[in-house]
């Protein structure tokens, strides 16, 4: 390929968090084929692949994992991954494997598409769900790892994201990885959308890596099985997910969760009123947990105004001046690069605690796919160029 000698730097291409699926009647499953096609915003000679059972209880073996990439011109080239020599990969419990490398050219704009098929029964414990215009998903029924398409038939779309973690690529010295940190705001579609926007404009050296658990909070996490799916809390979460190959810069939006979450143990058990933080506690859990961090790794740190709250359901207008209060101070803290003001980008202009019009999903919390755009188009062009 073009550039082939001039690729000297792993960078990720590719990335979501990694938590506890949601708690159902079944947790296992046996002869299926997980499928999930992701575009290559980045030019290389080779790839390696994280695979995570972070969240399982009981290892997890992966009987087959194959990678095809499919061209623009519709060449498509099937590979084996494999992990240390073996095709067979085993990621023991709370653990990530990173597999061999894969000698694989790709050129930028290509799709590769990565299989695993679990031939045995497996605990499917460690995943998450995201949704936007490039995170899709396909399981089917059977071995079907190295097959060229799916047989309709026996195959569903999903959302959930189980095991890979992480693609990497080897390619050019300035490309590099931007983070979006956060919860079932950045699980949702704006990071998909501004690699769209970056793609669109040519700034083709940024790949965006989603680090994001619905229901997520900074400073406390769920055990039981009827919220375990909500993840680990930030001081847990934040040290793995920024293990990001070629990061410079990572945007946290996160927090709104420990505010609207508690209700008190009368109305549920789980959610205590001493979980409710102040506003101390916010600023300090931020700056200790997620911005000391990232600095120690040498990336540039931004923060992310938390987004309208109301009409949701657990609104008040104590919670919303909190909200207020701790959006202030992630837009002024010399503590951070930089802020970008999502809250600003899909606020009602006259009712600034409610969304503009059309930028709300319905359920007063979470954004449109209009707003989610808006979202992604507040971004600084710095960011991304």
């Amino acid at each position: 390929m073009m550039d082939e000698g001039k690729y000297t730097k792993w960078v990720a291409c590719w990335g979501n968090a990694t938590s506890i699926t949601d708690r159902r009647e079944a947790v296992y499953a046996k002869d299926i084929t997980l499928r999930y096609p992701v575009r290559m915003c980045f030019s290389g000679d080779r790839l390696r692949l994280r695979l995570s059972n972070l969240t399982g209880t009981e290892p997890v073996c992966l009987t087959r994992v194959w990678v095809a990439r499919c061209t623009e011109q519709g060449v498509r080239t099937n590979v084996p991954v494999t992990s240390g020599g073996s095709t067979c990969i085993t990621v023991p419990p709370g653990r990530e494997v990173q597999t061999d490398e894969v000698p694989l050219p790709i050129a930028a704009g290509d799709m590769l598409e990565v299989s695993i098929y679990l031939g045995e029964v497996t605990q499917m414990n460690a995943g998450t769900l995201i949704t936007g215009p490039l995170s899709r998903g396909f399981f089917a029924y059977g071995d079907f790892a190295e097959a060229d398409t799916l047989p309709l038939s026996l195959t569903r779309k999903t959302n959930w994201f189980y095991f890979l973690n992480t693609i990497d690529i080897h390619t050019l010295p300035e490309n590099r990885a931007l983070v979006c940190y956060g919860d079932s705001i950045t699980a949702q579609s704006w990071p998909d959308y501004l690699s769209l926007r970056a793609w669109k404009n040519g700034w083709r050296s940024v790949a965006v890596i989603r680090r994001a658990v619905s229901g997520t909070r900074i400073l406390r996490q769920y055990d039981c099985i009827t919220y375990q799916a909500y993840g680990l809390k930030g001081s847990v979460r934040f040290p793995i997910e920024m293990n990001v190959a070629g990061a410079s810069h990572v945007i946290i939006q996160h927090g709104i969760n420990d505010i609207i979450h508690p209700v008190g143990t009368d109305v549920n058990p789980f959610r205590p009123w001493t979980d409710m933080p102040s506003l101390q506690d916010l600023v300090e859990g931020t700056s200790r947990l997620y911005v000391d961090h990232a600095r120690s790794l040498g990336l540039q740190v931004w923060s992310g105004t938390l987004l309208p709250i109301y009409g949701w359901r657990t609104y008040t207008p104590e919670r919303d001046a909190l909200r207020s209060a701790f959006n202030h101070w992630l837009l002024t803290s010399p503590l951070f690069d930089g802020c970008v003001d999502f809250d600003l980008a899909v606020r009602h202009p006259s009712h600034p605690s409610a969304f503009a019009e059309g930028f709300d999903s319905g359920d007063h919390l979470h954004p449109s796919e209009p707003a989610y755009k808006a979202m992604a188009d507040a971004v600084p062009e710095e960011l991304l160029r």
